[in-house]
């Protein structure tokens, strides 16, 4: 069963640097159908949307009830999701020639993973909160650190990435 496509673009005017909303849609479609064409080739069900909002295009596959093998396209710890985000980025990177900063998410994975590093955020600001000095958080790939940060700034701490590779990690602050 083909996989269906739902698209939905917040109007936003785009800035200095920033991609338009008809360019990141264009990004959204290159990416379903790239998707579409793996869903198949693999025999799996599920929905595609894709969602056009603060600068970037956000694309989901879904499905209606419970499934292994979306579970497996996200794999442990996201692991497969990321690996599948890339190639779906240099899937539309093929097709444009620009570089895409899309976000993949399948079966509410990184909504949920994203809820998860926002407790981490707020038990970090309580632990400074709460008199120590600085917490040095679990290593964590680049788009869930800039959730970190972000989540840290608006507690008015401060945060920093430290280490390399694998072992890139948060580090927060009470800051000045």
């Amino acid at each position: 069963m083909p996989a269906e496509t739902e698209i939905v673009a917040e109007e936003t005017p785009a800035h200095d640097g920033e991609v338009g909303v008809s360019r990141l849609e264009e990004e959204g479609d290159i990416a379903a159908d790239y998707l579409e064409e793996l869903l198949d080739i693999a025999d799996i069900d599920g929905d595609i949307d894709i969602e056009v909002r603060d600068g970037r295009t956000y694309i989901s596959i879904i499905s209606d009830q419970e499934s292994d093998a979306l579970t497996d396209l996200v794999g442990r710890e996201g692991e497969v999701l990321d690996a599948l985000q890339e190639l779906t980025r240099l899937s539309v990177l093929s097709a444009t020639g620009s570089r895409s900063r899309l976000v993949l998410d399948i079966a509410g994975y990184r909504e949920r993973r994203n809820a998860e590093l926002m407790r981490t955020a707020n038990d970090a600001a309580e632990q400074i909160k709460a008199g120590r000095n600085s917490v040095a958080l679990e290593p964590m790939g680049p788009y869930e650190r800039k959730i970190v940060h972000d989540a840290i700034a608006e507690l008015g701490m401060e945060s920093a990435s430290e280490g390399e590779g694998a072992n890139r990690h948060i580090v927060v602050t009470a800051g000045q």
